[in-house]
């Protein structure tokens, strides 16, 4: 059997993982398959990875934060992306297709219409839901404004779904580390992570300075790459251990005791797969809010930029309960993966 998975984005950021480790799942199994990506996308990730992709175009219409005025420019060259979508189909004489997040799902469930061969979208915003639940059986990830809805209407068979992640990332060993961190560390004192995924965006560098102005008893850790020069100054604090772009995040899962994170994605599967509990500082990626902690209740505490010391301490002071809670998560995470292709295997027939 061979799939192709269609993938909106640049091919860099978190959609690109969740394609990736999707594709890894799938070959686990024995599936062959082959990441299609828009003629524009640098795929960086999968370039990385000596892996090689098709092109086609899928354009994107803002995701969760779509303006009307968006999906309407987006539907203009829907239409051309699903009739090259389903040429490519054809050419590649491909079994099935797996459609991915926003316009990966769209173009990719769209497009296996067009050319008659089955299709799974795997979605989390509101335009992916609506179209996937019309056209072909749907994996809801929990983005998705649907997740927690006790009826979904679809003639087609519709499941829930943790986003597939690394499963080796609950492997990590701290000691790995140890000699990597500066001086600052301390090991006798708790460890928490301010993170927003391999991007450190604004809001996120904001929260972290305002609780390390605010306490000097645990150990900060900040990492990804700054979204801009400014970013730097934010977070230069004698308490911020300051990490930067680093590839050795399951090591520091390891050693942490509450992570600081965003909203949405992988970081979130991750951490609570390691057991971690969280606390999420909504509304830092373009002002996205998905509501997760609904998802992972008494795992995750939501919070704001402004009370952040507040909600970080009450988790420090209920980390046994959380890690509890994150504990009784961390299983189906870590089964998502697996569970998502065997769904797929289940409606590629």
């Amino acid at each position: 059997m061979k799939l192709l998975i269609f993938v909106t984005g640049r091919g860099i950021g978190g959609d690109a993982v969740t394609a990736y480790n999707i594709a890894k799942a799938l070959k686990s199994k024995d599936i062959s398959s082959k990441i299609v990506l828009d003629p524009s996308a640098p795929g960086y990730y999968f370039k990385k990875r000596n892996i090689e992709w098709l092109q086609s175009p899928i354009p994107a219409a803002g995701g969760h934060a779509a303006s009307k005025s968006k999906l309407a420019k987006a539907a203009f060259k829907t239409i051309k992306a699903i009739i090259s979508g389903a040429r490519l189909i054809k050419k590649e004489k491909a079994d099935g297709v797996i459609g991915v997040i926003g316009g990966g799902a769209v173009i990719g469930c769209l497009s296996a219409k067009l050319a008659r061969v089955p299709a799974v979208g795997v979605v989390a915003t509101p335009t992916d839901t609506r179209i996937s639940l019309k056209t072909n059986p749907t994996l809801l990830l929990p983005e998705s404004p649907l997740f927690t809805s006790s009826s979904v209407n679809s003639k087609y068979d519709v499941a829930t779904n943790y986003s597939p992640i690394k499963t080796d990332i609950i492997h990590g060993n701290k000691e790995n580390i140890l000699d990597k961190l500066p001086n600052q560390f301390d090991s006798s004192k708790k460890s928490i992570l301010f993170a927003s995924g391999s991007t450190l965006f604004d809001d996120m560098a904001k929260a972290a300075r305002k609780f390390a102005e605010e306490n000097d008893d645990v150990n900060i850790f900040v990492i990804g790459d700054p979204l801009h020069e400014g970013i730097n100054d934010i977070i230069n604090h004698p308490n911020i251990i300051n990490l930067g772009y680093i590839n050795y995040i399951d090591d520091l899962y390891d050693l942490v005791d509450l992570a600081v994170i965003t909203d949405d994605g992988l970081t979130l599967h991750e951490t609570l797969a390691c057991e971690i509990p969280v606390v999420v500082v909504i509304g830092v990626k373009y002002g996205r809010y998905h509501g997760l902690s609904k998802v992972f209740d008494g795992a995750v505490i939501e919070s704001n930029v402004d009370n952040i010391t507040e909600n970080i301490t009450s988790a420090l002071s209920n980390h046994d309960a959380m890690q509890k809670r994150a504990t009784e998560y961390s299983k189906g995470i870590i089964n998502g993966s697996s569970d998502l292709a065997n769904f797929v295997l289940d409606h590629m027939n």
